[in-house]
């Protein structure tokens, strides 16, 4: 009875309460491949309705709250039509953890097996992403055991969909299903009135962070001599959609590989590969940083993810000792993905993230918004900012995101966004790492930030942040 009572009391608190989350800064997927290409990069068509929706300025990076139904934006993901996806790879156990974070030994022989996470208790299987998070679930870290969060289950009218240890968060991640249309923001607060329950979140939705768009001009803008680039054994994860592995500009570049949703079909494989092939391709699509080790997790599926799925993918590369973390995606504020990235931060990994592509009016994009992120935007072969990038004081970096040829599900194709510009600071960051192994997180966020290149408003500024990136003068900065 206490229990109802606290549910009761709960409710008529929430009633008046709408969970506004910050609107996602990123769209929807097409679902017609045959669909004309979006030409964003025209300052032009920029400006129209498939390029830019203002979402709304915030202040502190949290968003306005709404009160009516939240607005999307229009689509900018999914650039490239797609071939048939191979059927996707029978998953293997998870292989042993790595016993540190931080160093840079090589991984396993290229193109390694897809492994799943096998500690995850699935009940229901996910189903397709839409709005702004899942409209019947909740995520809820719990202290107790298996036990405990049955019990939570059963006093509040809570399915378990799933449930495991996160190394991040430190605690149980339990995703709880809504059975009975409650609205989330009900659930949240009468979840809150459990001590059991420490932190509870909706589960968000967050969008990779492609735009429509010629040689990759990249290493002369950064200042990186392509003949001496080098990310060699520098580990490097990617959180992304699933990739094409027989891509010869990915021969043997991919160490590991591991597929958070293993119970949706894999069907877009660009992105991904892109990412990748930016960050260490090889051959004629040479990246960044050749050599570097990439660990690459499929998180995403139709340009979506959802929060359990990436906090699933964060806490899998944090086990696999990699330097950097690549997240080329946006969504809205959420206060696990914000602690899963301070303390990826403290053990010592360099986090790189897009800053988004909604406009000049969008709310601050996450991960990219979170302190010890490096957030990046785009800009072209002539140091313009790309007209749909997000603005703001988080903005850190700026790197070439406009217009690059880059590998692709399909072979290859030219690629725009904040997505591409943050695989070129995470190959540059490799080169870094490679040639001092024991340079900090901290001292290479310093470097980067003390020898840009200032663009735009003299100064630190929330369109370019502190500037174009100089690797060659970071490489040299002092520590």
């Amino acid at each position: 009875m206490a229990a109802e009572a606290v549910i009761r009391f709960a409710a008529v608190l929430a009633a008046a309460m709408t969970i506004a989350a910050v609107p996602v800064s990123a769209q929807t997927n097409d679902g017609n491949p045959e669909r004309a290409k979006i030409d964003c990069s025209n300052e032009a068509n920029a400006m129209a309705a498939d390029c830019v929706k203002d979402g709304g300025a915030t202040k502190g990076g949290s968003g306005a709250a709404q009160a009516s139904a939240v607005f999307l934006p229009a689509l900018i993901v999914d650039l490239f039509p797609n071939p048939a996806a191979p059927p996707a790879p029978v998953p293997a156990p998870r292989p042993e953890p790595a016993t540190s974070p931080g160093g840079n030994q090589a991984g396993p022989p290229a193109s390694g097996p897809i492994v799943s996470p096998t500690d995850l208790i699935a009940v229901q299987s996910r189903r397709a992403v839409t709005g702004e998070f899942v409209p019947d679930e909740v995520l809820v870290t719990v202290d107790g055991d298996a036990g405990a969060v049955q019990q939570i289950a059963a006093s509040f009218g809570l399915e378990v969909r799933s449930q495991r240890q996160s190394r991040l968060l430190g605690a149980t991640l339990v995703r709880f299903g809504i059975p009975d249309g409650r609205p989330v923001g009900v659930v949240l607060a009468q979840l809150a009135a459990d001590g059991r329950t420490r932190r509870r979140e909706p589960n968000h939705i967050y969008s990779l962070q492609q735009a429509a768009g010629i040689v990759n001009y990249a290493f002369d803008r950064i200042a990186l001599d392509a003949k001496r680039a080098s990310g060699e054994n520098v580990r490097v994860a990617v959180i992304d959609t699933g990739i094409d592995d027989s891509n010869p500009a990915l021969a043997g570049v991919i160490a590991a590989q591991f597929d958070a949703m293993p119970d949706v079909p894999i069907e877009k494989r660009d992105h991904g590969t892109s990412i990748d092939g930016l960050i260490a391709g090889v051959g004629p699509l040479e990246g960044m940083a050749p050599g570097a080790r990439i660990y690459h997790a499929r998180a995403f599926e139709g340009g979506k993810s959802t929060m359990d799925v990436i906090l699933s993918a964060l806490d899998w590369a944090a086990d696999q000792n990699v330097s950097i973390i690549n997240m080329s995606f946006v969504g809205p504020k959420n206060d696990l993905l914000g602690t899963a990235c301070r303390n990826a931060r403290a053990l010592g990994m360099v986090l790189v993230a897009a800053a988004g592509n909604n406009g000049p009016k969008a709310p601050y994009g996450y991960p990219a918004a979170f302190d010890g992120v490096i957030a990046v935007t785009a800009t072209d072969a002539k140091d313009a900012l790309m007209p749909q990038a997000n603005r703001g004081a988080y903005v850190f970096i700026s790197a070439p995101g406009v217009e690059m040829v880059a590998p692709s599900g399909a072979g290859s194709d030219v690629v725009t966004g904040t997505s591409f510009a943050a695989a070129i600071v995470s190959g540059a960051i490799a080169n870094l790492i490679h040639a001092t192994p024991d340079r900090s997180a901290d001292d290479i966020e310093k470097a980067l930030a003390a020898t840009a290149k200032d663009l735009g408003l003299k100064g630190r500024d929330n369109d370019f942040g502190y500037g174009l990136l100089d690797i060659k003068a970071a490489g040299t900065a002092k520590e």
